[in-house]
């Protein structure tokens, strides 16, 4: 009794200064009786900085955990407080109020049974709670939602189900999974997890897509929004390239949205399953939210911009192999010594300019000692179909290492199903990249299917995929089929439409690549 009439106290006009006014910053497990679900709920609040001087409301941002972890969680393992600071500090997000709820193993939604019902304790006690203690700007634009892995599928699902209540979302590794991977899992653990919360304990297959289940499953929810629900929505998903079972669900969770036209940022970046990966997303991810509570149109990730020296014409050969001309651009230590070096055969319809242009900051990166020092060849697309005969008469006129694993492959584009069909098939490749690359589901399914994982252990790929690209299917196919094949590989998303300038600015990541490939 005396806790529910404190929280009618807390909630009367004026009070809620008083409550924040012993000047702490950060407060952790405090405490709010939830009449709903007949319990004590723990949560952590980060303020900023300037909270008690301002005098002035704050947007908020609920921060959720995920499975096995507590309130505290964001605050030791995610650093938000510092995070959160440093981003203020340098003027890349506006001030915000940060809240850790518990949320226990509820996945952030009301259990099948009604006997746990998390998200009306959420959305209806919680919500209005914080808004009562604390200056808050009380509405949808200034609420986000961010969470990782169970607090990802809490973070959007409460998102597409409460628009009008929270804004935005940033979810990270969300803990999703497809239908036919729902149907499929194990049972031990998937009686514990999703048929507690959504029905269908002790059943396999298609009995365990449960109509609770479809309301409740971001890929049943989205098919079902209209133009003006979907209007309402801001999302902007990361997901690392090291993910097992979340490789799949989270990029065909993309690419249902893609096709959907849901408007949405989705990136792929190198990390797996860790907070290491997600306080790597955290500066990003505060710019989304503060654009949206700005009410600014988000513009992704700045990029410093990439200034290109002249590529000396000294150091570029023209060849003639098999009828074809290949121009190679070769180190400017080149004609300084007989050594040998690596080689990247880029494959594809490249001009000279662009040529030049990736031969320049290869050589800035070597010149920097970010990269080693390397040949470049350049082939039309057409070479693709002699280079069996066109690669060893290349390696007898220009100081190639020998080795498979001094030698990469790379398509942009429209040559990148040629280049992959050649990495595959050959097996003397110590990496291919596909850069861009406008890459068929059938003919990368088809690639791979039937191939023994043993006769491509030799050979890494990079797959690198612009997020509002038109191929981002044949992409993350790619990825999900490596994936299941436990291919060495890595994968990026990152923003833009692709073309030129967009490879211009993951080529250095490009380069690190193939570097650490030749030298492995």
């Amino acid at each position: 009794m005396r806790k529910l009439m404190l929280l009618a106290l807390l909630t009367l006009p004026g009070l809620s200064i008083a409550f924040s006014a012993n000047g702490l910053r950060i407060q952790e497990s405090l405490v709010m009786h939830s009449r709903i679900l007949n319990q004590d709920i723990r949560f952590s609040v980060c303020l900023p900085q300037d909270y008690y001087s301002a005098g002035k409301s704050f947007p908020v941002v609920y921060l959720l955990h995920g499975l096995g972890d507590d309130e505290t969680a964001w605050l030791e393992y995610g650093q938000i407080s510092q995070y959160a600071d440093k981003a203020v500090a340098e003027k890349m997000a506006v001030p915000m109020i940060f809240v850790m709820p518990q949320g226990f193993r509820s996945y952030y939604v009301n259990d099948y049974k009604g006997t746990f019902l998390y998200e009306d304790m959420f959305v209806k006690e919680l919500v209005p709670y914080i808004d009562s203690i604390y200056r808050t700007l009380p509405d949808s634009r200034h609420r986000a939602l961010m969470g990782y892995s169970m607090g990802g599928f809490g973070a959007l699902n409460l998102h597409l189900k409460h628009p009008d209540v929270f804004g935005s979302t940033v979810p990270l590794s969300i803990s999703i999974r497809t239908d036919k991977q729902y149907m499929t899992e194990d049972s031990s653990g998937w009686n514990k997890q999703w048929g507690r919360l959504f029905g269908g304990v002790g059943t396999i297959g298609e009995d365990r897509i449960t109509e609770y289940y479809k309301q409740n499953s971001p890929f049943h929810l989205l098919p079902g929004l209209n133009e003006a629900q979907i209007s309402k929505l801001n999302i902007y998903i990361d997901n690392g390239d090291k993910e097992q079972t979340l490789c799949r669900s989270n990029e065909e969770l993309h690419i249902l949205m893609r096709k959907l036209n849901i408007p949405h940022e989705f990136r792929v970046r190198d990390g797996g399953h860790s907070f290491q990966y997600w306080c790597s997303a955290l500066p990003e991810a505060l710019r989304f939210i503060s654009d949206a509570f700005e009410g600014k149109s988000y513009q992704p990730d700045i990029q410093p911009m990439i200034s290109l020296n002249a590529f000396p014409e000294k150091q570029v050969m023209r060849l003639t192999v098999q009828g074809k001309t290949a121009i190679a651009c070769v180190p400017s230590e080149y004609d300084l010594g007989d050594r040998l070096y690596p080689v990247i055969y880029f494959i594809g319809e490249l001009n000279t300019i662009q040529q030049k242009s990736i031969a320049a900051l290869v050589g800035q990166e070597a010149d920097d000692i970010k990269a080693c020092p390397m040949i470049l060849v350049f082939l039309p697309g057409a070479a693709s179909a002699q280079f069996d005969k066109i690669m060893p008469e290349l390696e007898q006129k220009l100081r190639i290492r020998k080795g498979y694993k001094f030698r990469a492959l790379m398509g942009y584009q429209a040559s990148a199903d040629a280049v992959s069909a050649l990495a595959i098939k050959q097996g003397q490749f110590g990496c291919c990249i596909l850069s861009d690359g406008f890459l068929s589901v059938d003919s990368i399914a088809g690639l791979l299917s039937g191939r023994d994982p043993k006769s491509l252990e030799s050979t890494s790929f990079y797959i690198d995929s612009p997020d509002k690209g038109n191929h981002y299917e044949g992409n993350g196919t790619a990825h999900m089929l490596l994936r299941d094949k436990d291919l060495s590989h890595e994968y990026r998303v990152r923003p833009g439409s692709g073309g030129f300038e967009w490879l211009i600015q993951g080529l250095p990541d490009i380069i690190s690549f193939a570097t650490k490939r030749f030298h492995k």
